[in-house]
Formats: structure tokens, C-alpha cells, sequence
């Protein structure tokens, strides 16, 4: 389960790094998430294995499925928070436990948060 969550925060954190066309670089990944740029190269090459990324040059790029599986965490990471922000959480709180919240909430828990939130 561990190994998912990094991926997906991995897969998270790019989408967001890359979502207005810029290319993403291994160091703004290590910033992104508070890492190491040699734990960025690790997980790069754990998620090419699994093909959700590619690597051109310097550059990282999400493959068909990587984007998929990334905009997908980042929705549920919105979706959460959101619930939680009408909730009355603090911002900075829904934020950090919405990141925690993503990986473990069954399908069932989050499409009642997305009926809640009228998704």
C-alpha cells in the first residue's frame, strides 16, 4: 500500500507541476514533495516500469495512463478537501489530511463525499 501512495503522490505532483503545458524536472518534483532528487529518479524509474511516465531529455512526461491515474488522485484530493472545507476544517488541515485521505477511503466513503459535495 505504501509503494501505491508514493506513486500516486509522485503521479499527484506532476500532474499539478505539468498541468498549464510546462515541462517538469526531477528537482521541482523533490521540492514539490520535500524529497531527495535521488528519491524523484527512484520513483521515476519504478513509474516507467509501470508505464505512467516516460522520460525525454530532462524532462518527465505522463503517459496516457499515468495522466489518467494522476488526474484522478488530484480530483479525489479536491473532492475531499472540498468536503472537509464545508465541514468547518481549517484550510491548511483539509489540505494535509485531504493528501493523507486519497490513498486509503473506499469507493463507497468517497462517492457518498462526491454526493455530499454534488458531484
Amino acid at each position: 500500500m505504501k509503494n501505491d501512495q508514493s506513486i500516486e503522490d509522485y503521479l499527484e505532483a506532476i500532474h499539478i507541476l505539468a498541468v498549464d503545458g510546462s515541462d517538469v524536472h526531477r528537482a521541482e518534483v523533490a521540492r514539490r514533495l520535500g524529497v531527495s532528487q535521488p528519491a524523484v529518479t527512484k520513483a521515476v524509474k519504478r513509474m516507467c516500469e509501470l508505464g505512467y511516465v516516460r522520460v525525454e531529455g530532462m524532462h518527465i512526461c505522463l503517459t496516457e495512463s499515468g495522466a489518467e491515474r494522476a488526474a484522478g488522485v488530484y480530483e479525489k484530493h479536491r473532492d475531499i478537501r472540498e468536503f472537509l472545507l464545508r465541514l468547518g476544517v481549517s484550510a491548511s488541515v483539509a489540505e494535509t489530511d485531504a493528501c493523507r485521505i486519497e490513498h486509503v477511503v473506499c469507493e463507497e466513503t468517497y462517492d457518498a463525499i462526491k454526493k455530499f459535495i454534488g458531484k
